[in-house]
Parts: structure tokens; sequence; C-alpha cells
């Protein structure tokens, strides 16, 4: 993890290899769904998410393909009894989100950073490159 400016924090890209220990977090049995925004210029896809509480130590990206995987966790004020609420409606607990990209990328310039309690994850857009194939005479 790579400090930013006073308000945004870089975070790391994971492979789907060094998530295995992550997995085993019991937080994770029941997941909730992240909600996120996916849009795109002509550069970049990207992929923006309020994750307000959660820690850039708590959040795991990963990538595999043409799919995008975050996940983590948001802890909750463990001193207030339930007892004590009068509305429980904020999520708390283990997140995640698969998005299939519908554009190849160049995985290895992804960058993902959260500021203000946001999260954004830019994913450059992959060069299309034209290939001639030349057709043979089996003849």
């Amino acid at each position: 993890m790579k400090k930013k400016n006073k308000n945004e924090t870089e975070i790391e890209l994971k492979d789907a290899d060094e998530l295995e220990e992550f997995d085993d977090i019991e937080d994770f049995e029941e997941d909730g769904q992240l909600s996120i925004d996916v849009y795109q210029d002509a550069s970049s896809v990207y992929i923006k998410s309020t994750i307000a509480g959660v820690e850039p130590e708590d959040i795991d990206i990963s990538f595999d393909n043409d799919m995008i995987t975050i996940r983590g966790k948001r802890s909750q004020d463990k001193t207030i009894r339930e007892e004590d609420y009068f509305y429980q409606e904020c999520y708390w607990g283990g997140f995640s989100r698969s998005i299939i990209l519908p554009v190849d990328v160049q995985e290895d310039k992804i960058k993902a950073t959260i500021r203000n309690g946001i999260l954004t994850i830019e994913l450059p857009k992959a060069k299309k490159r034209d290939i001639n194939i030349s057709v043979q005479d089996d003849n």
C-alpha cells in the first residue's frame, strides 16, 4: 500500500492465488453484495463504490482473465448492545462483488485508490491490434 496524498490511499491489486488466506477469514461466510458504478472514457474503464468505514488493508482486489473481484469487510463497533439500537440499516461484515469486464484491459496497469470513502479502480483499456490472416490454397 502506498500513500498518494492526505486523503487518497492506493490499494494493492492481488493475484487470485494470493487471496487464499483471505478466503479463510470466517467473516466472509455470508458476503453482502457491494454496490458499484462502472463506466468508461476513451482510455479506461472505471469502477467506483462507496466503502466508508473500510480500511485499505481490509480490501482485496483480484483480476483473472476478464473478471475483477472486490472483497472486503466492514467492522462494526462491538461496544453497542443489540437492544440499544432504534434502527440498524448499515451493512456490517464481509462483502464482495465480481464484475465481468466488457472490454480487454491492461492488467499490469490497473490502479485502485480510496479517497473520502470512495473506492475507485481504473482499468486502462488494451489496444486492439489488427491481425492479417493469409489464406492458403489447399488444392
